[in-house]
């Protein structure tokens, strides 16, 4: 399979939902698509302004300051301490490297990627444009002889899914007796909510608790879109052995894969500045706090959804039947069936739509259950 059999890009289905919900008098309220809505932080964009003399190509791996942040926030945030700048690594985001990593590492037919069953899509499109046979398994005992890479997704998008510490062992000793690479996608570890995820740090699969005192064939992904509000600048980047990391990069080398200087500089200062990342994340806990009991007074059961950025909702009832319910509300979701089979039944529902649109959906969502 290449880049030509891709199917047609799923989110074309959601338009008539969207028409419908923007003839609502009061007018759309869009939970569908994850995209930010607040403004990017003064700090960040201070620093790419003053680093937009940029004249010379830029490095594939990443300045010395922005590996150096790297590592620093690994330290500060993610409990991963004593990495070296040989272990990290910049991406033009992290959708890229999702779809790259299969290719990139060399894979093909006959090899397995193996990726959450209710998951991001783009696991599965990565493994089939690079002729691989993408498998939908969450337990590692059920992980298959054969697999060569093996995502997972914690914080889940859509479903808030989060492994704990013990659960992340299990997973890299299956790994590693399969002998494959295991990418823990991170992007929401931020965002923790319900549960224990509420006071502690959501663990990375890096975390010295997990690795039982090797990296080997362990990759963390991360992105500053939804914590720095960064979406825009294409601003992500991988952690973890060294060796898988080389091999990235000499690959990126030859394909030109590489973030502009402006961006790289204005990662620099995102990692440093904890402040702007507390701030996001209460913005969202407010938005959160709306939207949650107004689905569950219109008779919806919010299902995992402990962390991350979506609450991930069903009715019970067909997905696409709970999204004309919400359409004829003013209120678009996403349709639980692009995150795979098992999601044929739910909606996801962002919380980065502006505060006042999420209030005003909260009141439609109470007002129909009245």
């Amino acid at each position: 399979m290449g880049v030509r059999d891709l199917a047609d890009y799923p989110w074309d289905a959601v338009v008539p939902f969207r028409e419908r919900a923007a003839a609502h008098p009061q007018g759309l309220v869009d939970l569908s698509i994850g995209s930010p809505v607040d403004p990017t932080p003064e700090v960040i964009r201070t620093a790419l302004s003053a680093a937009t003399d940029a004249h010379a190509y830029p490095q594939n791996i990443g300045t010395p300051a922005l590996r150096e942040a790297i590592v620093g926030w690994y330290a500060r945030r993610r409990g991963v301490p004593g990495l070296s700048v040989d272990e990290v690594m910049p991406t033009v985001g992290s959708k890229e490297l999702v779809a790259l990593l299969p290719t990139l590492l060399g894979l093909g037919e006959g090899d397995i990627v193996v990726h959450p069953r209710v998951a991001y899509p783009t696991y599965e499109v990565g493994a089939r444009i690079a002729g691989a046979t993408p498998v939908a398994a969450d337990d590692p005992a059920s992980w298959p002889d054969g697999a060569k890479l093996i995502w997972i997704n914690s914080p889940g998008n859509p479903d808030g899914r989060t492994w704990s510490a013990e659960e992340l062992t299990l997973a890299v000793r299956r790994a590693r007796e399969l002998g494959a690479v295991l990418a823990s996608d991170e992007c929401y570890a931020e965002l923790g909510w319900d549960g224990p995820w509420a006071e502690e740090t959501i663990p990375s699969v890096l975390d010295p608790r997990v690795t039982d005192g090797s990296r080997r064939n362990l990759l963390s992904v991360y992105s500053l879109s939804k914590q720095s509000n960064l979406a825009g600048y294409r601003a992500a980047f991988v952690a973890g052995d060294a060796e898988v990391i080389a091999d990235l990069l000499r690959a990126r080398k030859h394909l030109g894969l590489m973030m502009p200087s402006p961006v790289q500089q204005a990662m620099v200062v995102a990692l440093g500045d904890d402040e702007h990342v507390a701030a996001q994340k209460e913005l969202y806990r407010v938005r959160r706090d709306l939207l949650l009991p107004a689905l569950q007074t219109a008779g919806f059961r919010i299902d995992g959804s402990e962390a991350g950025l979506y609450l991930w909702a069903t009715e019970d009832r067909d997905a696409w039947e709970s999204m004309a319910r919400l359409a004829d509300l003013g209120i678009l979701a996403g349709p639980g069936p692009f995150y795979g089979t098992d999601s044929a039944r739910h909606v996801r529902l962002s919380l980065t739509a502006p505060t006042e649109r999420i209030e005003e959906g909260a009141r439609r969502l109470v007002r129909v259950a009245l």
